[in-house]
């Protein structure tokens, strides 16, 4: 009796050992869940708060790119960073000019072809997207030498078709035959539709699009930015790219790109970019927004845009 006692008692241990082991599981669980869904909440609020603080930024730019030329503290559309600290946030706002980037639309076929180079494609791929290109967003239905239309698609097993109209956003371009992911992801940034100019402007251009100008080195590519930044440094007229030759326009746009960066503590950053299209000469509908778009910070390749930094004060 005494023996079944003694293994009674060790059953009932090990059964009690086994349930605390089991409500700790559980309850481990449930902790474990709800801090998910503390910090997915957090989260949710922190994107809400960071596109809420993005759009009253680039209102700041809007009204800033209002004010006369000739001010001492007017707002360049040149991609120099400008930052402010904002109810635990930091915010940054860059401002560029859209005659900065290459027009798929309007630019030279042979700074286009430059382009694809840039991106990393061989001479032969190069030339056989820029006729697949220029097959898409002609009116007809006309093969260029190494260019795609339907039946090209329809054999390559893809559903999009060629539109035979100009491209209407930048990202369209990833449905070309011959587009590569990476390689569209790689020149993203440099490209654009609202600036309806043949060339680029160097005034205001990024140092990865200056490398894409056919027979551009970088090493005159460096020099002429050293130059450039010299001289808006000291308040100079910046200087003219001679290396450009004709793929330069010096002509600034009514389209303005801004890039906002809110990030807040704890790594969370919410990036968005505005292509605003100003017409002053309408009072009652100064600006139209072309464009309104998330940003990934691994897809923002633009590290050569000014990094000097200017504090703008608290949002006015």
């Amino acid at each position: 009796m005494k023996g079944t006692r003694i293994r009674e008692r060790g059953v009932a241990l090990l059964l009690v050992i086994w349930v605390v082991t089991l409500l700790l599981v559980i309850a481990g669980s449930f902790l474990y869940a709800m801090r998910t869904d503390a910090r997915a909440a957090r989260n949710a609020s922190l994107i809400a708060q960071g596109d809420a603080l993005a759009h009253a930024a680039v209102s700041r730019a809007l009204l800033e790119l209002f004010k006369p030329q000739g001010s001492p503290d007017v707002w360049r559309r040149d991609g120099e960073s400008r930052t402010w600290s904002f109810d635990g946030a930091e915010v940054r706002i860059r401002v560029s000019d859209e005659s900065a980037k290459i027009d798929i639309n309007s630019a030279n076929n042979e700074l286009l072809k430059g382009l694809f180079r840039h991106a990393g494609l061989s001479e032969e791929e190069a030339a056989q997207l820029l006729d697949a290109v220029l097959d898409w967003r002609d009116q007809d239905s006309l093969k260029r030498p190494l260019g795609a239309e339907d039946s090209d698609y329809v054999q390559a097993g893809l559903k999009g078709r060629p539109a035979n109209y100009p491209f209407q956003s930048t990202e369209e371009l990833q449905l070309v035959l011959g587009m590569r992911a990476e390689a569209y992801q790689r020149i993203a940034p440099m490209i654009t539709v609202h600036s309806r100019q043949a060339g680029v402007n160097p005034l205001v251009a990024h140092r990865s699009v200056l490398l894409a100008i056919p027979g551009v080195t970088p090493g005159a590519v460096d020099a002429y930015l050293a130059e450039r930044d010299a001289a808006r440094k000291e308040g100079r007229p910046s200087p003219i790219f001679t290396a450009a030759g004709p793929y330069a326009s010096y002509v600034q746009t009514a389209a303005a790109s801004i890039k906002v960066d809110v990030a807040f503590e704890g790594g969370v950053v919410v990036s968005r970019e505005a292509i605003a299209l100003l017409t002053p000469q309408y009072p009652r509908r100064p600006y139209t927004y072309l464009a309104w778009r998330e940003v990934s910070r691994e897809q923002d390749t633009r590290p050569n845009a000014s990094t000097r930094e200017s504090a703008v004060g608290k949002p006015r």
